[in-house]
C-alpha cells in the first residue's frame, strides 16, 4: 500500500521537480519513480540501508533515507548533487514521511484488529477491510489477556511487544492500563499446554526481569477473523472465573475451566436455591476450617480414604470419623461418588456467590 502512497505523490511531483526522483525499500528495490520503466529494478549502493536518516550523495544522485527515527525503512532519492537536489529530498521525505504516518493511522493492522475483538466493526465490514489491508483471515490466531496485577515503573506493553516481534503476524494491543491483549497466530491444532507455557513466558519474564505480576486469560483458538471477538471475551471469563476458583493460578485457559464455566454462567438465585437444597439437613458454614481441609484433600485424592488420611498424617479411622461427622451435618457421604460430585459442585457454587464476579 506504501508503493502506492509514494508513486502517487512522486507522479504529482515530477512536473514540479524537472528531476528523477524515486523512493527506494530497504532492500534497495525502487516502488515509486518518476521513471516508470525503473521501478522493481535494485540499486546496490554498498552501504546498509536503514542505519542513519542522514543525507549522502552516491554517483549523480542525493539520497535520504526516511521512516521510523530508530529504523528508517525507506529512501528518497533526488537526481543531482547539488544543494539543491539536497533540499528537494529533505522536503519530499518529510512529505512522504507524514503521508504514510496519516495512512497508517487510518489503515493501521493493530486498530483493525482491536476493533474486531472490542466487537466495534461490523461483521459485514470484517473482510472488507482485511482485503483493503491484505490482511490473511484463514489462519488460526488466540486471544491471551494478560492483565497486571502489580507492576514496577516500567511500560509494560513495550516490553510484552518485544517479546512479540513479527507484527504481521502477532499483534500486541493496549486496552486499558491493567490489560493488554496479544492476538497470536497459531498452528490449527495448537496443544493447549503450548499455548499456557507462552503465557507462563511472558508471566515468568515480567516477574523475573522487571518486578511486575501478572496473570493471563487464554481464549480458544480461532480460524477466521470475526471469531476474535469471542476469543477474547474467553480470555476475560477465563480470568474471572480463575479469581473465583482458582487463585494462586497465573495462567488461566477457558478450555480448561470445567465445570467452574457452567456455575459462572448461572444465575444467582438458582445458585441459592440449589445451596438450600443440597443442605437442607444442616448448613455447610457448620464445617470448620480442618473439616473443610480434610474434605478439600480427600477429593485431591480421588476418594480414596488411605491415600487421604496417609497424607494428613491421621489414622484412617481419624478420617473415617471425620466423614461420618460430615455426612450427620450435610446428609452426604462424601465416600459415595454421587454424593461427592454434588458436595463438591455446592462448595463451588458458594465460593462464586461469596465472589460475586463481573460478567461479561
Amino acid at each position: 500500500m506504501s508503493n502506492r502512497l509514494f508513486q502517487g505523490v512522486v507522479h504529482q511531483m515530477k512536473d514540479a521537480i524537472d528531476r528523477t526522483i524515486g523512493v527506494m525499500d530497504e532492500n534497495s528495490t525502487i516502488i515509486a519513480c518518476s521513471e516508470l520503466g525503473w521501478i522493481g529494478e535494485t540499486h546496490d549502493l554498498g552501504i546498509t540501508m536503514g542505519s542513519s536518516t542522514d543525507t549522502f550523495v552516491r554517483g549523480q544522485y542525493t539520497y535520504k533515507p526516511f521512516g521510523s527515527p530508530q529504523h528508517p525503512e525507506y529512501t528518497l532519492f533526488v537526481e543531482g548533487t547539488d544543494p539543491q537536489a539536497a533540499k528537494y529530498a529533505a522536503i519530499l521525505s518529510i512529505a512522504l514521511s507524514n503521508i504514510k504516518y496519516y495512512y497508517d493511522e487510518k489503515y493501521d493492522r493493530s486498530n483493525f484488529i482491536k476493533n474486531i475483538i472490542l466487537d466495534n466493526i461490523l461483521p459485514g465490514d470484517i473482510y472488507i477491510k482485511a482485503r483493503e489491508l491484505r490482511f490473511n483471515s484463514d489462519v488460526s490466531r488466540t486471544v491471551l489477556l494478560v492483565r497486571i496485577t502489580s507492576r514496577n515503573d516500567v511500560s509494560v506493553f513495550d516490553i510484552i511487544q518485544n517479546l512479540f516481534p513479527d507484527k504481521n503476524k502477532d499483534f500486541v494491543i493496549n486496552i486499558s492500563e491493567t490489560d493488554i491483549v496479544i492476538v497470536k497466530e497459531t498452528k490449527p491444532n495448537i496443544d493447549t499446554k503450548d499455548l499456557e507455557n507462552l503465557a507462563r513466558s511472558i508471566v515468568d519474564t515480567l516477574s523475573s526481569e522487571f518486578y511486575t505480576h501478572a496473570v493471563v486469560g487464554i481464549g480458544t483458538t480461532v480460524d477466521n477473523l470475526k471469531d476474535l471477538a469471542r476469543s477474547f471475551k474467553e480470555a476475560q471469563v477465563a480470568l474471572e472465573v480463575g479469581k473465583v476458583f482458582d487463585t494462586e493460578k497465573h495462567i488461566v485457559s477457558y478450555d480448561n475451566l470445567g465445570i467452574a464455566r457452567l456455575i459462572y454462567q448461572l444465575p444467582t438465585t438458582l445458585c441459592e436455591t440449589f445451596l438450600r437444597e443440597v443442605f437442607k439437613r444442616g448448613s455447610i458454614d457448620s464445617l470448620d476450617q480442618e473439616t473443610l481441609f480434610t474434605i478439600q484433600r480427600f477429593f485431591e485424592n480421588n476418594l480414596n480414604v488411605s491415600e487421604t488420611s496417609r497424607k494428613l498424617f491421621v489414622h484412617r479411622n481419624t478420617l473415617v470419623y471425620r466423614l461420618e461427622k460430615i455426612k450427620k451435618i450435610t446428609g452426604l457421604d462424601l465416600r459415595e461418588f454421587d454424593h461427592a460430585i454434588v458436595f463438591k459442585i455446592a462448595l463451588m457454587v458458594k465460593k462464586y456467590l461469596k465472589a460475586n464476579p463481573v460478567k461479561y
